[in-house]
């Protein structure tokens, strides 16, 4: 039997390598705001290191709404952007919507259920 190849659509792809560098972004920005401090002290004791820190916060911002903005396109193109940033999307049979509700109600309690024991 041929070994398959395993196919991803191109848009959940990305959105998936998205999803991985805003999962990855913090810890590589502690790290880069933190080795430079603990490695040369002295150079980031003064205010150019104070001007440093502050400019790549500065950037970090930028990098973030710039990965904001990404993501949120490529969860549009593949049509599973949040149902409440558009009311509209679940009473149009917007994809997904159902397996959307399934997990919200899965996660509700049944009413019909006695609440566990209080200790």
């Amino acid at each position: 039997m041929p070994e398959r190849r395993l196919f991803l659509e191109r848009a959940s792809f990305r959105r998936r390598r998205l999803g991985d560098a805003a999962r990855v972004l913090p810890v590589a920005a502690a790290l880069l705001l933190l080795l430079p401090v603990w490695w040369l002290p002295r150079a980031f004791a003064s205010a150019g290191g104070v001007i440093w820190i502050f400019a790549f916060w500065a950037v970090l911002i930028v990098l973030i709404w710039l990965l904001h903005r990404a993501l949120i396109r490529a969860e549009a193109a593949i049509g599973t952007a949040d149902p409440r940033a558009d009311p509209e999307a679940d009473r149009q049979g917007h994809p997904g919507a159902a397996a959307r509700a399934d997990r919200r109600a899965g996660a509700r309690s049944d009413p019909d259920q006695d609440p566990p024991d209080a200790l």
